[in-house]
C-alpha cells in the first residue's frame, strides 16, 4: 500500500446520530438511502456536477426507536425499514409516505432484506425468529427458533434461481435457508464470538461474515458452505460488502475501513478519517466530534464500483473515490 487507491471525496450531513445502513441502487442512479439511530431514513440525491456532496430529498419518519436497517426495491420506488420498535415499514420514496406497518416480531428487529423481484421481505429479530412477509405486510411464514440467540443480519441472494436467505446471530453461526419455504440448507460454523454482519458476493458464489472476533470468514456457497479462508482485521466488524467490479471485500471495523484483495488475501486499503482536516467538522447530536471515538458502522459501493459510501457513529456519511475518478 505504497500509494493510496481511495481518497475522501466528501461528506454528507443530515443524520443526528449513528448511520446504521447504506443502500445503493443497482442501476447506479444518483440516489442512495441511509438509516440511522436518529429514528429516520434519508433519501439522498447525489450531485453529479459536484461529486463531494449529496442533498437530502426526503426524511422518512415514523419509527419510534433506532432504525436498524433499510432495503431498496429494484425500481427505486419503495423501501422497507426495520427498527428496535419491533416494526417494519414500507415507504413510498416519491412521497415519503409510510404505506404499511409489519407487526409480529416480539423483540427488536435488527435486519431486513428484499427479494430481487420485490415480492418478499425477510426480517431477523432479537426474538430468534426470521419472518418472511409479502409487500402488503402479511407474514408468509416464520422460522421459529432459527437461531439460539439474537439474529443480527439477514440477506437474500441476488439471483432468481433457487433463491435463499442467509442469517447471522449472536449464537456464532451463519445459516442458509431456502426462501420458498424456510427449510434449513446449511449451518456454517467457524466464528469464535457473536456474528454481526454478512455479505453475498455479486455473482452469488461467496459469503463473507464477521463480528466480535474481528475475523472475516469467506465461505463458498456453491460447495455447500465450505470455509475457504479467514482474514483477521484485529477489530470488531460492524459491516461488510463486496466490491461490484473488483475481487475485494470491505470491512467496517472499530479501527478503520479495511479492504482486502481476495485473490492474494492482502489488504489493499486501510481507510482512516482525519477529523482535523475535514472542512465541515461540526458538532453533532452526540457532542463535539472530539468527545468520543468515531468509527464506521455501515458501508456500500456504488453499482459501478467507483464510490464507496461509509456511515459513521457521528451521523456523517463519507464518500471515498479513486484517484483517477
Amino acid at each position: 500500500m505504497s500509494e493510496r487507491l481511495l481518497v475522501l471525496r466528501g461528506t454528507m450531513h443530515a443524520h443526528t446520530d449513528g448511520v446504521t445502513a447504506i443502500v445503493t441502487p443497482m442501476d447506479n442512479s444518483d440516489m442512495i438511502l441511509t438509516s440511522s439511530r436518529d429514528k429516520s431514513i434519508i433519501v439522498w440525491n447525489l450531485n453529479k456536477e459536484d461529486e463531494t456532496y449529496g442533498v437530502p430529498r426526503h426524511s422518512l419518519v415514523g419509527h419510534s426507536h433506532f432504525v436498524q436497517d433499510v432495503a431498496l426495491s429494484s425500481d427505486r420506488q419503495f423501501a422497507v425499514s426495520c427498527s428496535r420498535d419491533r416494526e417494519l415499514r414500507l415507504w413510498d420514496l416519491n412521497t415519503g409516505a409510510s404505506l404499511h406497518q409489519f407487526v409480529g416480531h416480539t423483540k427488536d428487529i435488527l435486519s431486513v432484506a428484499l427479494s430481487k423481484d420485490n415480492c418478499l421481505i425477510a426480517s431477523g429479530s432479537r426474538d430468534g425468529t426470521i419472518r418472511v412477509w409479502n409487500t402488503l405486510g402479511e407474514c408468509e411464514y416464520t422460522i421459529n427458533d432459527a437461531h439460539a440467540d439474537w439474529i443480527t443480519c439477514v440477506r437474500l441472494s441476488p439471483r432468481d434461481v433457487q433463491p435463499f436467505i442467509v442469517s447471522t446471530s449472536w449464537d456464532r453461526t451463519v445459516k442458509v435457508w431456502r426462501l420458498s419455504d424456510g427449510k434449513l440448507i446449511n449451518t456454517l460454523v467457524g466464528h469464535s464470538r457473536y456474528v454481526n454482519t454478512l455479505a453475498v458476493s455479486p455473482d452469488c458464489s461467496l459469503l463473507a461474515s464477521g463480528g466480535k472476533d474481528g475475523v472475516i470468514i469467506i465461505w463458498d456457497i456453491v460447495s455447500k458452505g465450505k470455509r475457504l479462508f479467514s482474514l483477521n482485521t484485529g477489530s470488531i466488524i460492524h459491516a461488510l460488502c463486496f466490491c461490484p467490479n473488483r475481487y475485494w471485500v470491505c470491512a467496517a471495523t472499530e479501527s478503520s475501513i479495511m479492504i482486502w484483495d481476495l485473490e492474494s488475501q492482502t489488504i489493499v486499503e486501510d481507510l482512516k478519517i482525519d477529523l482535523k482536516n475535514e472542512a465541515d467538522n461540526t458538532t453533532t447530536a452526540g457532542g463535539s466530534s472530539t468527545d468520543k471515538v468515531i468509527y464506521c458502522t455501515s458501508l456500500n459501493w456504488s453499482a459501478d464500483g467507483t464510490t464507496l459510501f461509509s456511515g459513521y457513529t457521528d451521523g456523517v456519511v463519507r464518500k471515498w473515490g479513486f484517484h483517477s475518478c
